[in-house]
């Protein structure tokens, strides 16, 4: 019972009054189904058919009036009436169809919705922590089941009322014999407790067995490429006929109790009636009228308690997912970057002097000594250009995130045009920056429309502008549709260089104040490499541009130069005074001259 408890609790704090609304219409329907039961005595007696005795029911002098009617009279005003009574019945039915349905889909939502919105506000460290494919299966499949909890619990709800009613007009007609019916329901109950508590183990094997599914597809076909190559594909295809046959294993289980509990409660109702039947007649002396109503309750009964019981099986299943759900939901609150409120009102930052960093530390374990970065003192000037380098490895994608704000420094501190990066500043320069990665991303749908992701109502002036200045133009224009090519998953069906410069395009189409390339040219051959080189030294002075580079070569026009090395600034300063100068930035120079020589 606790179950169904709790899914109540879940279902009031978003639907409130709708729900008992909904129990007031069910109640109704109960009620009617009552009145229905009741009209079998006077129709069939007024059929002439089967005589029996109203007198020894409680509500003698109802009936009495339609005995004082001619027979076709009398037969036509019950049946009027047992018409009506459908009539009401069937539009409250509908009625309660749609409000449940609104329920149900407007949980979902509402579940969905509370969920992606709190995991698009959660902070970067959380996404560090948790498995993409663990979210993807949690807003999907995790969320779905819950669906499936909130339609056996409408449903449970309404078979409920409607138990309650008709044992209330069983214990009316006959409370002896009620009782006896009910201490066998009791007992039914008792045995059939041990498969909710089964069904429960099962809905939280379910989510283990989901979830390892979830994570092991999306790793496969994020690596097809590299399975294909390696001829991978039958130790995949083992790992999948393995994990599909749990799956399958699983689902069987869950049928199995099912169909086992509903058995069980058959057979058991079966002994019961017949028992209900004898003692009835035996031992209550009960009247043939009082016996016929009851017999009729309780045979309408029993279907509604078995489905009592599959819904509280159904909604047993569905509890853990719900559980995971909301845990989800406070993990994301409780790593929230900002408040609601807060975005609204932010301007972006239109920085005057730069971005510094004094003593800055950061280390993603905070259970390891190991820091990814230490003690970084910086300054970036605004409006110029600055160029991180170092090894693979050394933190120069790190110390990109902290000046984003993505990460926040453990010691030390960042700030812009000297005030602290605080959560407001943090969004105030998300606000004015664009970012391009070394990984570009692109929505799978048109050219057009992942440009206009970024500035809604850029003019096609604007797009064209940008796609020139990131040399993509051209190759837009030879696309069978243009702008509006479909351009796939993650932008597939263009290539590396291709994909690389529309997100370039997409980021100076938002006019920002600070631009983050991160490895942006190295997917680009050397022309178009040059043509950006280019463009990018034409925006000098315009804004703020943080570049780390791998291919040394790109970055001479650079106004300053950092080289990182595990994790500690080891060098800084212009680019030929670098260069010229002995140390790790001439050697790393020095090597790529040769390589490219």
């Amino acid at each position: 019972m606790k179950h169904v408890i709790y899914f109540l609790k879940q279902i009031h704090g978003h639907t409130g009054k709708i729900l008992y609304v909904n129990m007031l219409a069910m109640m109704g329907i109960g009620l009617l189904d009552g009145l229905a039961v009741l009209l079998l005595i006077p129709m069939i007696s007024l059929s002439g058919i089967v005589q029996l005795d109203a007198e020894e029911l409680p509500f003698t002098g109802v009936f009495q009036y339609f005995d004082s009617l001619p027979i076709s009279v009398g037969l036509m005003i019950v049946l009027a009436i047992y018409v009506c009574i459908a009539v009401g019945q069937n539009v409250l039915q509908r009625h309660l169809t749609i409000r449940n349905t609104i329920i149900q889909q407007g949980f979902l939502r509402y579940l969905q919705i509370k969920t992606y919105d709190s995991l698009l506000k959660a902070n970067w460290d959380f996404f560090i922590k948790k498995r993409k494919s663990d979210l993807i299966y949690i807003l999907s499949t995790e969320i779905a089941r819950t669906n499936a909890g909130t339609q056996a619990f409408l449903k449970l709800m309404a078979s409920f009322i409607f138990t309650v009613l008709q044992i209330g007009l069983a214990f009316w007609l006959s409370p002896s014999i009620t009782s006896f019916v009910l201490l066998c329901g009791i007992i039914l109950i008792f045995i059939n407790r041990k498969f909710l508590k089964r069904s429960l183990v099962l809905g939280e094997k379910s989510v283990e067995l989901g979830r390892s599914y979830m994570a092991g597809i999306t790793d496969q076909i994020n690596g097809m490429k590299d399975i294909k190559s390696n001829s991978l594909e039958e130790p995949r295809m083992d790992w999948y006929r393995s994990i599909t046959k749990q799956m399958q294993d699983q689902q069987v289980d869950f049928v199995r109790v099912k169909t086992t509990s509903q058995a069980y409660y058959k057979i058991a109702s079966a002994v019961f009636i017949a028992a209900f039947i004898f003692v009835a007649i035996q031992m209550f002396a009960a009247q043939a009228t009082q016996l016929t109503l009851v017999v009729v309750i309780f045979s309408r009964l029993w279907p509604r308690v078995s489905g009592i019981q599959s819904s509280m099986e159904t909604i047993a299943m569905a509890i853990p997912s719900l559980k995971i759900v909301q845990a989800l939901q406070k993990q994301t609150s409780e790593a929230k970057e900002f408040d609601q409120s807060m975005e609204q009102h932010v301007e972006p930052i239109q920085i005057q002097e730069g971005i510094q960093c004094d003593k800055a530390s950061f280390r993603y374990d905070k259970q390891k000594k190991v820091y990814a970065l230490q003690d970084i003192d910086l300054f970036i000037p605004a409006n110029k250009i600055t160029a991180i380098v170092g090894k693979s490895g050394a933190g120069k994608s790190t110390l990109i995130d902290l000046l984003m704000g993505i990460n926040l420094p453990e010691t030390g501190s960042i700030t812009v045009d000297g005030v602290p990066l605080t959560k407001e500043r943090i969004l105030a320069l998300r606000k004015s920056l664009s970012y391009v990665s070394q990984d570009p991303f692109l929505f799978n749908t048109t050219i057009r429309d992942n440009l206009l992701i970024v500035s809604a109502n850029a003019t096609e002036q604007e797009i064209n502008k940008a796609l020139t200045f990131a040399s993509a133009y051209d190759f837009v224009q030879q696309l069978p549709d243009g702008l509006d090519t479909v351009i796939g998953d993650r932008g597939i069906k263009l290539s590396g260089g291709e994909r690389q410069r529309i997100v370039l395009a997409r980021a100076i189409l938002r006019k920002p104040s600070v631009l983050v390339l991160d490895e942006a040219t190295s997917a680009l051959d050397s022309e178009n490499e040059a043509n950006i080189q280019q463009a990018i030294v034409h925006l000098k002075g315009k804004m703020t541009m943080i570049v780390i580079a791998h291919r040394l070569s790109t970055i001479r026009d650079a106004d300053q130069v950092i080289v990182l090395e595990k994790g500690k600034v080891i060098q800084q300063g212009a680019f030929n005074q670098l260069s010229s100068t002995t140390g790790a930035f001439r050697m790393m120079l020095g090597k790529q001259e040769q390589i490219g020589g």
